[in-house]
């Protein structure tokens, strides 16, 4: 039994480790993602599972703020036109 609950927890760590792009350094952070799956799996089903793996998924930094307008200067006025010449 103990093995089988390792096995998942194993496949489970490596279906995150691809779903995020295979970063490195992070099978720590996987496997600790990937029990806290396999305790909710186990204690509550699948749906409470799935819930479980959407809250683990990194967020995308948000959006930077678009800097505020600056108002433009106001334009120069026209040139009155000459007369013309006659």
């Amino acid at each position: 039994m103990a093995d089988d609950r390792q096995e998942r927890i194993r496949n489970r760590a490596h279906q995150i480790w691809l779903e995020e792009g295979q970063p490195a350094g992070q099978h720590d952070r996987h496997w600790h993602q990937a029990v806290a799956y396999i305790d909710q799996e186990d204690a509550g089903g699948k749906s409470a599972a799935k819930k479980a793996a959407g809250a683990g998924k990194a967020k995308a930094a948000p959006k930077a703020k678009a800097a505020p307008k600056v108002a433009k200067p106001a334009t120069k006025t026209s040139k009155p036109k000459k007369a013309a010449a006659k």
